[in-house]
């Protein structure tokens, strides 16, 4: 029996970071020298993109982890307090309409659209994150990414020496919503900890910040002026140099490293057009030198 060879190949989307990665079918068992490229591809990258990948849920979970465990997402409105391995990101209801603005699910979903790294309120911070478009509206409704590893980067070597120094707490509420009724008090203090303000990808050396909506407070800091910090790095790794905007189409998945970059969704008109998307969550591995070398491919059933 011959086996077919792929033709995959990564090609730069923006001169930071972002590639897109074509002639492979992530929906069926992937062999492991294109998991290797993928791998490679991602770490250097920060942001892969995948067009016309026909996945369904028990596909998509199969694909993912092949590069590690997946996280459990935490029970709250935007998932009907049922949280499993698969994050949907809508404005549609169980009956396929679209729902009102004041639903609890859609207020809650709303945080999306702050600068953030996804998780980065566990103890163990996720690594990836693969977002697939099932219905995407003909206009809005873009998810941003910005680059953290570019930004840092870019800062003075003195900046950077002070910021490596700090250490970040992380909250998994969001910091403008006064009266945060998506998670009780439990899930609260579960979810509050703390990461150093930098990170290191341990395949190849190169720093990041670890900020977005996430970061609240600069250990052994005022709150306010940790806060004001905090708050003024994640504006500078969002300016638009650093910024990657990603128009969604039928079939597309997005791959994206949690470790150094932040993302966000952006608006569209949520009465009138449809959108819905599929996530899975990499679970990170404490220390980070776990992610050193290629996990082993499982493509599990699911």
């Amino acid at each position: 029996m011959t086996t077919l060879k792929t033709r995959l190949t990564v090609k730069r989307l923006h001169p930071l970071f972002v590639a897109e990665v074509t002639g492979i079918d992530l929906t069926v068992p992937v062999p492991r020298e294109d998991l290797r490229t993928i791998w490679d591809a991602f770490n250097e990258h920060q942001i892969l993109v995948f067009r016309d990948q026909a996945f369904d849920d028990d596909s998509q979970i199969a694909f993912s982890r092949n590069f590690g465990e997946l996280e459990m997402m935490v029970a709250h409105p935007g998932n009907d307090w049922n949280p499993g391995h698969i994050s949907i990101m809508t404005n549609l209801g169980k009956d396929g309409n679209m729902l009102p603005l004041d639903h609890p699910a859609m207020e809650h979903r709303l945080r999306n659209e702050a600068w953030h790294s996804d998780s980065s309120f566990k103890p163990v911070a996720a690594l990836a994150s693969l977002l697939a478009a099932r219905i995407v509206p003909p206009v809005g409704g873009n998810t941003e990414f910005a680059s953290a590893r570019a930004a840092y980067a870019d800062l003075p070597a003195e900046r950077k020496a002070e910021l490596e120094r700090l250490t970040a707490v992380h909250r998994i509420t969001h910091p403008d919503m006064d009266e945060d009724k998506g998670y009780d008090d439990e899930a609260k203090k579960r979810h509050t900890v703390t990461h150093p303000l930098t990170r290191v990808n341990p395949v190849n050396g190169r720093k990041a910040l670890y900020v977005g909506a996430h970061a609240q407070e600069i250990v052994e800091m005022p709150p306010k002026e940790g806060r004001r910090m905090l708050d003024e790095l994640t504006a500078f790794c969002t300016q638009p140099q650093y910024v990657y905007s990603h128009h969604w189409r039928d079939g597309d998945a997005v791959m994206w490293d949690n470790r150094c970059t932040l993302h966000r969704a952006t608006p569209f008109d949520k009465t009138r057009y449809k959108r819905k998307l599929h996530r899975t969550t990499i679970a990170g591995k404490a220390p980070d030198s776990a992610f050193a070398s290629m996990p082993e491919p499982r493509m599990a059933s699911v």
